[in-house]
């Protein structure tokens, strides 16, 4: 009873890996479409979908302006902790306090790139990027601050 049981799984082993070796045999004489990329052979061809999702990202305009009002939505749907806004208190012309961004902080780390504080921006200051290598030796440079150095908040973004 044992061996004929043994024989049997025997052959339908065999049976499934011949099955598994047709279908990649069909498609080894049969090219349609090249799905494969081969890299880091094609960096200079390399095309990623518009919905992948890389890094969050913070816009910034040729005048160092970005438009994060600090309103830490993106932070609050944040899942796990990501996004740390830090905000300051500009005085404005006519005396009264407004509230502004100082940092953002995003710990790639962390990130499960869910898009959710995309998602939840009101004013599209962030976005997703299309980088994918991010293979460091310290950790401590998986967190990066968004807001360039110097950066203000565009006029007009309330």
């Amino acid at each position: 009873m044992f061996i004929v049981k043994y024989i049997k799984e025997v052959f339908g082993a065999v049976r499934s890996l011949l099955t598994g070796m047709k279908l990649t045999g069909y498609y080894f004489t049969h090219h349609k479409e090249i799905i494969t990329q081969q890299y880091p052979d094609n960096k200079d061809t390399l095309a990623l979908p518009e919905r992948f999702r890389g890094e969050v990202v913070m816009l910034h305009d040729e005048n160092n302006e970005h438009a994060c009002t600090g309103c830490t939505a993106c932070e609050l749907a944040c899942p796990n902790a990501t996004i740390k806004i830090v905000t300051k208190f500009d005085v404005q012309p006519d005396g009264k306090k407004k509230k502004a961004l100082d940092t953002f902080v995003y710990h790639l780390e962390l990130c499960t790139m869910c898009n959710l504080c995309i998602e939840a921006c009101p004013t599209s200051a962030i976005k997703m990027a299309q980088t994918f290598e991010h293979s460091v030796f310290d950790r401590s440079q998986l967190t990066k601050k968004l807001n360039k150095p110097g950066s203000k908040i565009r006029e007009g973004v309330e």
